[in-house]
């Protein structure tokens, strides 16, 4: 089996490791699994596999410490795209929350916008359809009358566009879907200034027996790409989330994804319908990390390996590389594992909504994620190692202050809620406004359903 980098491709040096966001003992740590030094395409891999946004290498541990299982879990919190909850008599909710921070203080419109879409993915990648979303927005001050200063005026007038760019982004790609805001929260403090914090949160509803899972099985099984053609733009988005936002990030502007509401629309109804009608073993949304995450993951999970092939991947510009067609994060796009005999529908389908679609690899049974490029192997990597090993550290904190209220032990004799009953009563309530007529029989079943 031959392997060639392109002659084009730099050469791995040590700036161009710590451009890459990996430290010097984490390409050590590359190289040990590998067992060899990485080329040019398996470092921006990593790159993006291996920063905060996918590895959650330095909040894991945090993490951890929250409580994920329960008698009402059926997919707890960090295992698949979403969460999904049982509600009583064979119905469930997927949800989610997730921010889009960094792109929006570089383009307002579109890095809210597409933080929406990707939410809205994760959802319907579960096989429960989307029914709201809320989000939770702070930003610095967009108003003070009192101030002179020409300094602190240019400062509102920042956050004013900022505030106007992501309330815009998102009231576009959600009303475009189709899939209503019904609430959330907003405040405004200095601390934002110039760096909002943009959190998104979507429910959908399934049947137990629709859920879905982002797992690449049955070795043999065809890889379909399916969604809007690969470009530049979202070029390594995950590694530019992961960074402290300076003066400089604008020059990351390519990083933010540029989203088509219309086509998502079209992709949710095509997934859907394909895993209403049983062809499809798993599937994952093309979301941070793009190509490279959803082979690797869905491999990892299933504890198999996968290999594809970049030329057949769509695109819509020319000339691209292989580290760009992998580390782009161009949206609505998914990966589909279906099941074998089932190519026929899978592009049946995808044609009846007018969805891009193209058969791009298989999966195998050797643990590996396997990129070929016009015949040779671009990248060659263990997908477990990947995708679940990352180094993970514990950062220096310290307890906080009661200021606030935080740490208030008083707060532990406030009335305790039902999860369960809130959350029912909360789903009810927003698809009463959705439409007051048309989930009828499922009021009935929510409002008499009980945990066990």
């Amino acid at each position: 089996m031959s392997r060639t980098t392109p002659t084009a491709d730099p050469v791995v040096t040590p700036e161009l490791i710590k451009r890459h966001g990996l430290t010097s003992e984490e390409f050590e740590r590359i190289k040990k699994i590998l067992g060899r030094e990485p080329n040019f395409t398996e470092l921006g891999i990593f790159s993006v596999m291996w920063s905060e946004h996918c590895s959650y290498k330095n909040s894991r541990k945090e993490l951890r410490k929250f409580p994920t299982t329960g008698p009402n879990i059926l997919v707890k919190a960090g295992e698949e795209n979403a969460g999904v909850v049982d509600i009583g008599d064979g119905w469930a909710v997927a949800f989610k929350m997730e921010s889009h921070n960094h792109p929006s203080a570089i383009e307002p419109f579109q890095g809210a916008a597409t933080g929406v879409g990707g939410i809205i993915r994760d959802i319907f990648t579960m096989g429960a359809r989307p029914e709201f979303c809320l989000n939770s927005l702070r930003f610095g001050p967009i108003t003070d009358e009192n101030s002179s200063s020409e300094i602190r005026n240019s400062k509102i007038a920042a956050n004013r566009r900022l505030f106007t760019g992501v309330v815009s982004g998102i009231a576009h790609y959600g009303n475009c879907v189709g899939i209503p805001t019904i609430g959330g929260e907003i405040y405004f403090d200095e601390s934002f200034e110039g760096n909002p914090l943009v959190n998104v949160f979507c429910l959908g509803v399934l049947r137990h027996d629709e859920l879905a899972r982002g797992t690449a099985e049955g070795s043999g099984n065809p890889v379909f790409y399916v969604g809007a053609e690969t470009g530049r733009d979202g070029l390594a988005g995950a590694a530019f989330a992961s960074r402290e936002l300076t003066e400089q990030s604008r020059e990351d502007r390519p990083a933010v994804q540029v989203g088509d509401p219309f086509k998502e629309k079209l992709l949710l109804e095509a997934c859907l319908e394909l895993l209403a009608r049983g062809a499809i073993a798993g599937i994952q949304d093309m979301g941070a990390a793009g190509l490279t995450c959803s082979t690797c993951e869905t491999a990892s999970r299933a504890g198999s390996g996968i290999e594809i092939d970049l030329s057949k991947v769509p695109k819509r510009e020319p000339g691209m590389t292989a580290y760009e067609i992998l580390l782009s994060e161009s949206q609505e796009r998914m990966l589909i594992i279906a099941r074998r005999g089932k190519e026929n529908l899978v592009r049946e389908v995808f044609d009846k909504w007018d969805v891009p679609c193209a058969e791009i690899g298989r999966v195998t049974s050797d643990g590996m994620m396997r990129v070929r490029n016009n015949g040779a192997i671009a990248a060659e990597i263990p997908a477990k190692a990947l995708a679940e090993e990352a180094p993970l550290y514990s950062r220096e904190a310290r307890r906080p202050t009661t200021a606030g209220g935080i740490g208030n032990r008083r707060y532990n004799k406030l009335r305790k809620i039902d999860m369960h009953d809130a959350l029912r009563r909360g789903i009810l309530r927003a698809l009463r406004q959705q439409n007051p007529g048309c989930y009828h029989g499922l009021q009935f079943d929510l409002l008499r359903a009980r945990p066990a």
